[in-house]
């Protein structure tokens, strides 16, 4: 049990569900659903007279508000008296006769049926920019929420002939390859297609326009389009190799604001609410719950650790705590500070000296060092146990302001994770500001310590304890797990066993059906193991608050209503409880059973004190 403790200390972003991923952009991006209500045969003329504006349909991001704005003009041609039946096929295509509804509508009009996918698909490879243009806006609206369509196009080798088009020279054509790729690789069900794209050379595609093209709605679609990508598990590290430095260099360090001249708030403000910056966010955070490797690329990538925390800092300065952008970065930075002092250099986080400690003495300087008197005693190294920070003062290990990576577990980033749990209300962004407070927290290395006593001397306690009386399942699970690691601290133990306990308590479920999943159940058990281990008083107070019979109905209910793993982490807070001697008389006093799990696959025995007299039976 103690293995699976250490186990829930930590919070990675994963799951291949990673717990944003599956919000983030397996819904992923937004799709154009509105079209021309008559489109004809896609003619062969270069003359753009005739324009019809169409609209971006509304698109939904799970709980988030829809948007509507104007879409770029696109540039459509309706039937035009020039054509008459005997017009000239498209690119050695076969001429087809009117259909015959068409023709009986109005025998003095004529108008060409709608061409067949195939057709659309080879007018791709058309020598006629517009053509080609207008066949990527065809497909595009052809795949709206049709996943049979864009499994045919894909069949058909539409995907390839897209991400041909994407280094066109036609500013309208790349527009629309864009779109249309976007809509292509929309959904759970489109990963063939993701993988497609990725296979036809796509993602090198989609950077060198990224990098070329001056206009802001095909770098609003270049992103959208890696966005929805980096929700496929396959495609993942293909982006994260290929485009995670231009992305950092072209659209996050830009946009930030990070190490550029000082801007007026209404430029941070223009820039930090940009779609270009909000799809490119959304990206990072689908690649950052890819695996370690995704990750390390992501900690050693020059600039970007330091950009998401600045656009952090800047929208808390300007309190805006609930936009997909801030969401996006904090989500990111708590997948980035999963695991950091196993999958982290020892150098980069212990510094030379303790480097130095952890690799042993040196021979060679051993033989050197003599004095009058012989060989000379060492002094022996203060190890990082004897460099204790208290949350005040210089912090051991760091002798300038941190850059790079080590921002992630200095303890200045405990300030703004703390402002966003107490500001915002969004609970993604909840959930991932507690997230990462705990697996920053999680572990006996030094700068766990200090992430520890950071929260306390910035009155962060408070904060997580209040976080425990949401009604929202995941942020409570996040704020019991960084509890249970704050509660590491011997002075934090005594705080929360103190001011939050009830609340605790109050979250374990009783007679009725819990309100709670079972992931969350546990943590919170785990928390209250934490809080009770080594110290008698608050022990006593999980007793006095009606803690003990709650725990033992969960210890009751395996196989029926909890887990095994719920059972466990509730017997093991029973039994911690037990260790305590000078308490039973207590136990016995308020009445209440207790239950201990002697082998937890198999026996599970219940003991009742009366408090007459003690007596013990199996249930």
């Amino acid at each position: 049990l103690n293995s699976q403790l250490g186990q829930d200390a930590r919070s990675p972003d994963c799951h291949v569900t990673p717990i944003y991923e599956d919000r983030t952009f397996q819904n992923p991006l937004y799709q154009i659903l509105t079209f021309p209500q008559w489109f004809g045969t896609l003619q062969r003329t270069t003359s753009q007279c005739s324009t019809l504006r169409y609209q971006r349909g509304l698109f939904s991001m799970g709980s988030m508000a829809t948007h509507s704005d104007t879409y770029r003009p696109a540039h459509y041609r309706q039937s035009d008296p020039n054509y008459t039946r005997h017009a000239t096929a498209l690119d050695n295509a076969v001429t087809r006769s009117p259909s015959i509804d068409s023709v009986h509508k109005d025998p003095r009009e004529f108008a060409w049926r709608d061409p067949e996918l195939s057709e659309v698909i080879r007018m791709l490879q058309h020598h006629f920019p517009s053509v080609q243009a207008n066949a990527a806006a065809y497909i595009q609206h052809l795949c709206y929420g049709d996943n049979r369509i864009k499994a045919e196009v894909c069949r058909l080798g539409g995907i390839r002939h897209l991400v041909d088009l994407l280094d066109h020279k036609t500013l309208e054509v790349q527009r629309n390859a864009c779109g249309a790729l976007r809509n292509l690789v929309y959904g759970k069900a489109t990963d063939d297609n993701k993988v497609c794209v990725r296979n036809s050379g796509g993602i090198p595609a989609l950077v060198r326009l990224l990098r070329k093209t001056p206009d802001t709605e095909v770098r609003e679609l270049v992103t959208g389009v890696l966005w929805n990508l980096s929700s496929c598990d396959s495609v993942k590290m293909t982006i994260t190799r290929d485009a995670l430095g231009p992305l950092t260099n072209t659209v996050i360090i830009p946009h930030s604001g990070w190490g550029a001249a000082p801007q007026r708030e209404d430029q941070k403000l223009k820039l930090h609410s940009s779609l270009v910056l909000r799809n490119t966010t959304g990206c990072l955070r689908n690649l950052s719950s890819a695996g370690e490797e995704a990750r390390r690329q992501m900690r050693c990538c020059e600039g970007l650790i330091d950009s998401l925390l600045y656009i952090i800092k800047t929208c808390v300065n300007t309190s805006d705590y609930d936009s997909k952008i801030v969401e996006n970065c904090v989500c990111t930075l708590r997948n980035l500070s999963y695991r950091l002092e196993l999958e982290m250099p020892p150098s980069r986080l212990m510094g030379t000296q303790d480097l130095d400690t952890l690799l042993g003495p040196d021979t060679s300087s051993k033989q050197a060092d003599y004095s009058c008197w012989g060989l000379r005693k060492k002094k022996k190294k203060r190890s990082w146990q004897d460099q204790q920070w208290d949350g005040v003062g210089p912090i051991p290990g760091f002798s300038g302001s941190p850059k790079g990576a080590e921002m992630l577990w200095h303890p200045s980033v405990v300030k703004p994770y703390l402002t966003l749990l107490a500001e915002s209300s969004n609970p993604a962004t909840l959930e991932g500001a507690a997230g990462s407070l705990q697996n920053l927290s999680a572990g006996t290395w030094r700068f766990a310590a200090y992430i520890r006593a950071a929260v306390r001397k910035e009155k962060g306690l408070p904060i997580l304890v209040e976080l425990l009386r949401m009604d929202n399942d995941r942020v409570v699970c996040s704020v019991a797990t960084a509890l249970r690691n704050m509660a590491l601290d011997a002075r934090n133990k005594e705080l929360i066993g103190k001011y939050a306990m009830r609340d605790l308590v109050t979250r374990l479920p009783g007679n009725g059906p819990s309100l709670l999943s079972d992931e969350t159940v546990a943590a919170v058990c785990c928390a209250l193991h934490e809080v009770t281990s080594r110290n008698m008083e608050n022990a006593r107070a999980l007793a006095q608050t009606g803690g003990i019979d709650k725990l033992v109905t969960i210890s009751r209910g395996r196989g029926e209503r909890y887990s095994m793993k719920v059972v466990k982490a509730a017997a093991q807070v029973l039994n911690t409880l037990w260790q305590y001697r000078d308490l039973r008389t207590f136990y016995k006093k308020v009445h209440v059973l207790y239950s201990v799990v002697r082998d937890p696959d198999v026996l599970v025995t219940f003991i009742l004190w009366d408090p007459i007299k003690s007596t013990q039976r199996k249930i």
